[in-house]
Order: structure tokens, then sequence, then C-alpha cells
């Protein structure tokens, strides 16, 4: 077999893992987030002030916000199951530092605190956790689109091939999810005068950039014999045109449909698009051609994962504005988000329980068709790392009113209240906004370059697979090519963020 015939062999036939170990590593970005923010903490209260150093600032996020996610996918993966455990001991062991270390003279009454953080109020303007989940989203993508090509990345956490429930599976509808959060239907909200085809129009051009990369995908990776998954999304579809073709048809419908009833279109068109796999012969055309061999005659039938998937795709994008316009809602305290929380895992367990409904009655997850399992799936896991982000935000609220003045960037801000003296209706001030703070925060840097971010890893996988044999690499020399991988993305993204730089011309 040649180079390209291994590498494309290596990463098919695949059935994915566990609901419950997909679920446990989700778990780890949040822990990392707040370890991360519990050593800033910590940071202060002995030296006074937040970390100045944009160098220290820069290795400290890496080392603890993005290299125990590399290792828990390749050389810890074994071991997976006891990292939360590890990381959460962690945790509570800083904080309690934390608090037998506070200041004799600012110590409060610990009642007293669960008193204040109870009542205290957030900034309303801004929630960390949508900039958090989108950036982990991406991080997490690239680190396993080039970790896939070594032998340290198990084999059940890549692409299944038809059914089956792998990491990088959660991945593709994980990205479609985070996008559909911060879209203009959603962030335009609250402009009642726009014209009701606005947003299609802008999005339209806003999606050229999507449909150049897609096109320059596709020749690069024709032109040098790259190797590719064909059942993936077909002969000549790639990620780069569902993203596109999802956004455009979904601006579509929402100005057609209210955006406040956008799960009910969701879920109607999972559910229609699961009647039809299930009651005519498009899934044995889409698992296996027109003439049942695995044809590639014809644009459609070249392509027919690609072009079929985009409803399941696009059911994701609209549950997901539904999401996005509901967490958008002012929810200025603790209390309100104690109770959001509450809802968030009602909606989960739901989820759930359809799940395994869906999977009993019709068919398994499977992203290759994105049927109605995978739809289920998709939107229960991210909403489950939504709750994970929100509770180590309201952690990190918690442990700042221990050490009054300690910051972290990228987590809530707590306002002071309105001052009695001005007018009803005066937005409350916040006592510092975060993740305006000057030093550098990796999470920021990522967030405002994420296109960029994502083609840079992308075209850094594609440089890596020609120059170096990942598939016979050892695993001392694949954590050292996917960690420099990783921190000349990430140094290349706060280089940009030093500068406030931001790469978006469209």
């Amino acid at each position: 077999m040649s180079q390209k015939q291994l590498k494309e062999a290596f990463i098919s036939n695949l059935n994915g893992t566990s609901l419950l170990e997909i679920s446990v590593g989700l778990s780890l970005a949040p822990l990392c987030l707040l370890c991360r923010g519990l050593l800033l903490i910590l940071y202060h209260l002995h030296y006074g002030k937040p970390v100045s150093s944009r160098k220290y600032s820069l290795l400290l996020d890496f080392l603890v916000l993005v290299s125990p996610l590399l290792f828990s996918c390749t050389v810890l993966s074994p071991v997976l199951f006891f990292m939360p455990v590890i990381l959460a001991a962690f945790c509570a062991g800083i904080f309690s530092k934390i608090c037998s270390q506070r200041k004799q003279e600012t110590r409060v009454p610990f009642g007293q605190i669960v008193e204040e953080f109870q009542q205290a109020r957030l900034d309303p303007e801004y929630i960390p956790a949508i900039t958090v989940f989108r950036v982990y989203i991406n991080v997490l993508t690239s680190i396993s689109i080039l970790a896939v090509d070594f032998p340290q990345y198990p084999r059940r956490y890549a692409k299944a091939e038809t059914y089956g429930t792998g990491v990088m599976d959660l991945g593709v509808g994980a990205f479609i999810f985070s996008n559909a959060l911060v879209c203009p239907e959603v962030r335009q909200k609250s402009r009642v005068t726009q014209p009701e085809f606005s947003n299609l129009a802008r999005q339209l051009f806003s999606v050229w950039p999507l449909v150049s990369l897609g096109v320059g995908r596709l020749l690069s990776v024709k032109s040098i014999e790259y190797h590719e998954h064909t059942s993936e999304y077909g002969v000549h579809w790639n990620f780069f045109f569902t993203l596109a073709f999802v956004r455009l048809a979904a601006s579509l419908l929402l100005a057609i449909f209210p955006k406040n009833k956008s799960w009910i279109a969701a879920l109607t068109l999972a559910a229609l698009y699961q009647l039809v796999l299930n009651t005519t012969s498009l899934k044995t055309f889409l698992l296996h051609g027109s003439s049942g061999r695995d044809s590639r005659v014809g644009f459609l039938d070249a392509n027919r994962e690609g072009l079929l998937s985009l409803v399941g795709y696009l059911a994701i994008y609209l549950a997901s504005v539904q999401v996005g316009l509901w967490l958008l809602k002012c929810r200025g305290s603790v209390r309100g988000w104690l109770g959001a929380l509450w809802v968030l895992a009602l909606a989960v367990l739901v989820l759930f329980v359809s799940l395994h409904v869906s999977q009993a009655l019709t068919d398994p997850v499977s992203r290759r068709m994105a049927n109605l399992s995978y739809c289920l799936w998709v939107i229960a896991h991210c909403l489950m790392l939504f709750i994970f982000f929100v509770a180590t935000d309201l952690t990190l609220v918690f442990t700042k009113l221990l050490v009054k003045g300690s910051s972290v960037p990228c987590s809530w801000s707590v306002v002071k209240p309105p001052n009695s003296k001005k007018k009803l209706g005066t937005a409350a001030a916040p006592v510092g906004r975060e993740d305006e703070l000057p030093h550098l925060c990796l999470i920021s840097a990522i967030n405002k370059n994420q296109l960029l971010f994502f083609l840079l890893a992308n075209v850094m996988t594609g440089a890596v697979n020609i120059l170096v044999d990942t598939i016979h690499s050892k695993a001392a020399f694949a954590l050292c090519i996917l960690h420099l991988y990783m921190f000349v993305n990430c140094l290349i993204m706060s280089l940009l963020h030093a500068k406030n730089i931001v790469l978006k011309f469209w």
C-alpha cells in the first residue's frame, strides 16, 4: 500500500466509543479552566496583583488550558476516567489553600460570603461561557484533526464509518452548534426595525470566505493527492461547504419563520429527514450509492454524504439559535443563572431519553447521515458542556468574593447595584470587565480570530502530514509535534491579540 492508502485505511472503518467516555472527556476542559482561574486567584492572594508578564501568562494558559487536553486524547487516554478526579482534587487543593491563606484583616465569615454570592449581580451583557465554549470547540477540533493521524490517538475517538459516537463525530456537530450561538439572528434579536431579509443578504456576503476555503481545500487536496476519507463528505464536498450552506439556509428559514420558534423548525426537519430515511431508499443510496456498490458516478452520487447530511446539520444549527436566544435573556444575578442551570440540566435529561428512544425505534447515531439520533446526541452533549462551563464560572465568582480584588480573564464580572440616585433603568456599573484586562488571555486571543485559528490548524495539519510519517511515529515524537503545532498556533493568535489585530475583512 502507498503512504496515501495507508493513511486513508488508518482513519477508515471505525466504530467510535461510548457515550460515557465522551461525557467524561467533556468535563476536562471546564476543570482545566477552573484550575487556571484558581491559580490566578491564588497568585493575586500572594502578590496582590494579577500576572503581568505576557510571556508567563501565555505559558500558564497553554500548559493548563491546552496541554492536558492534548495528553488526554493521546498517551493518557487509557486512564481518561481518572483524569477528571485528579484535576478536581487538584482544584479542591488550590481552593482549600485560598481559603486558609486569606489575610486575617479581610477574613469574612463563610456564611456571609455564601449569602453575598447568592445575591451577587453579574454583568448581564457578557456571558463568558459562550465565548469559552466556542473557543474550546475550536481548540479540541484543532487538536483532533492532527492527532488522529498519529497512532497514539485512540481509533475509537476518530470518526465512525457509518454508525457510532466518536469524539470527532461530536466535534463536527459541536462546531455547527457553536457558530449558531452567536449568529446574526441571535445577536440582533433586539433590532425590531431590521428588514426581513437583511440577515440573509449579510450572510450571503459573509460566507464567501468559507466557500473560498472550501474551494481552496478541494483544489489543494486533489493537486497533491493528499489522503482523504471519501465516505466522510464525498469526493468534492468538505466541511467548509457544509458550514457555508447551513448558515445561508438557516438565514433563509429564519427570515420566514419566527426566530423564537426555531426549535420547532429544527425538530420538524430532523424528524422528517429520519422518516424519509426509514421509509424510502434514501438510506441505501446514502450508504451504498445508486448502484449499490458504493458508486461515485455524477455529482450527487459522488458527494451524497456531504449533501444529504446538510439537513441534519441545519437542524442542529436551528436548535442552537433557539439556545442562543434563550441564553441572552437577561439573567443579571447568580440566582438567575443557578435557575438556568436547572433548566439546562432538565433539557439534557430529556434529550438523552429522546436519544435512547430514537436509537431504539429508528437508527443508532450516524454522523455520516446526520440522522435524528445524531442531532439529539450533539445537542445533548453541547448543552452538557455548556452547563459545565457555567458552573465553572459561578465557582470562580464565589472564589473571587473570597479574595477581594482578584480577577480571572474571560469570567463573569460582579457588578455594583444601580445607584439609587440615578434614573430608574440605569444599567449597573461593572466592577471590572475581566475580558478587557490588559494582561494576555489565550481564550480572548483565539476568540478574536477563530476562523484564522481553524484555518492555520488545517494548513499546519497538512504540512505535518506531508513532512512526517505520522503513522509510524513514536509517542515522544508525536507529543512534541502536537505540542509544537498547538503552541505555534496559539502564539500567533496571542501576538495578534497583543497588537489588537482582527483579521476579518468581510
